[in-house]
């Protein structure tokens, strides 16, 4: 039972409406990966804003990789400014506010319009992964050592469950729209305001019930506010060794979820690509990949908490290993398909175990600046893997196959690093900090 098992780091209960709340916002917020960057917006830049020329995939990842790269400066400092002043709460209203109208702006990018889509691009997915950095925040506040993972399970759970509704919208709304004649053209605008209004709509539950429960913290005598949160982000990095485990499992989260976001950001260009996919086979099938990445980060959820989070960690990245070989050898749909829904268990694991680990090696006084660290790492991945896919696909002209193959070595490199993480010593080392 939630009311028996989530609690908060001081070991109080936490009210499930609370928890629920803050699960919302996942839920809120995955229309937005599943709709703009893996289902339909992703695949219409590169077949009608760009024209299917030979550079569109590069462009759409280039586009993604400038603001990772925005999010990469911004975010240690973002996580460190709230620390200090304990507003991650109206900082994440900001944020979703910028990532509701810039995903809405979407609506506006028709064939040819590369700038317009390239700002709205940048834009949105700079809020989008923002926000992300700050509701994983609260986790730490949420719930305590042994529920951390089973309380993030439940986010990522239900996210899934959001970015499956957000979807079956949008393809209800683009079967209607095809069925009366439209093209593309017409039909995938409209997709980003039922995007933008759905994420609207379901953060609200957040913005009313999730409390915060930090409290601000002086900055240094005679030192303004963002100098102060410089100088905190810098004493963290002169004393990364006290908290070694956590900085490898942060290096090895850039190569792991380099090719997790090579798959979301390009599943749906493969499957037009490669396996000839139409809009609405490619909306059905991320529509069941939704389904199975809520299981997996439900299942999961649960099972690292008793295992272990570098176990659960481990067994999800051989199965990304597993999934990347079959896709790559795919050339019927019915395989492809098992490609893709095992890439749907692995992808909710892994992003719920992942999450998880880094509460779990994070020092109390420094969650929202770990989490800032998290944010870095992982939007590092962002930019290193869809960019190298997309090199690779100009390069070959065209040669998705190829670039997925190399989208493997990733998951290889990143359990090779994981290896070396000890989490019971980075607990110690994280609550001797706290």
């Amino acid at each position: 039972m939630i009311e028996e098992r989530a609690r908060d780091g001081s070991g109080a209960v936490v009210r499930p409406g609370e928890i629920w709340a803050w699960a919302m916002y996942d839920f809120a917020n995955s229309g937005y990966t599943t709709v703009v960057l893996t289902a339909i917006f992703n695949a219409y830049f590169v077949s009608v804003i760009a024209g299917g020329a030979a550079w569109a995939t590069f462009a759409w990842t280039a586009s993604l990789s400038l603001s990772y790269a925005l999010v990469i400066v911004t975010a240690p400092l973002i996580g460190a400014y709230a620390d200090l002043r304990a507003n991650k709460k109206q900082l994440l209203l900001f944020t979703t506010a910028g990532c509701v109208l810039g995903t809405a702006a979407l609506a506006l990018a028709g064939p040819g319009d590369l700038a317009i889509a390239v700002l709205c691009v940048v834009v949105s997915n700079f809020f989008f992964c923002t926000g992300s950095d700050l509701i994983a925040a609260f986790l730490p506040e949420l719930a305590g050592g042994k529920d951390l993972g089973k309380v993030s399970g439940w986010g990522w759970s239900l996210g899934y469950i959001g970015g499956l509704i957000t979807l079956g919208a949008c393809l209800a709304y683009v079967t209607w729209a095809q069925a009366a004649g439209q093209t593309a053209a017409q039909f995938v605008p409209a997709t980003m305001l039922i995007t933008a209004g759905i994420f609207a709509l379901a953060s609200l539950p957040t913005f009313v019930m999730l409390r915060e429960r930090a409290l601000p913290q002086a900055p240094v005598s005679g030192m303004s506010l963002a100098s102060a949160a410089f100088a905190r982000l810098a004493k963290t990095l002169r004393h990364a060794a006290r908290y070694r485990d956590l900085r490898r499992f942060l290096l090895c989260i850039v190569f792991y979820q380099a090719g997790v976001q090579t798959v979301i950001t390009l599943a749906a260009i493969y499957a037009e690509q490669a396996m000839g996919f139409r809009t609405t086979d490619t909306l059905v099938l991320v529509l069941v990949v939704n389904v199975t990445a809520a299981l997996g980060a439900f299942t999961f959820g649960n099972v690292q908490d008793r295992f272990g989070h570098v176990p659960t960690i481990a067994v999800t990245l051989a199965g990304w290993i597993a999934t990347v070989l079959i896709a790559w050898v795919a050339d019927t749909r019915p395989i492809f398909w098992i490609a893709a829904n095992l890439a749907g268990l692995c992808l909710g694991a892994s992003q719920s175990a992942g999450r998880a680990l880094v509460a779990y090696l994070s020092p109390k006084s420094r969650r929202a600046e770990f989490f800032g660290l998290w944010g870095l790492a992982t939007n590092l991945s962002s930019i290193l893997g869809p960019i190298t896919y997309g090199a690779v696909s100009w390069v070959s002209q065209g040669n998705h196959r190829l670039a997925m193959l190399i989208t493997g070595g990733f998951f290889v490199l990143g359990l090779l690093i994981l290896h070396g993480v000890d989490e019971r010593r980075g607990r110690r080392a994280a609550l001797d900090q706290a």
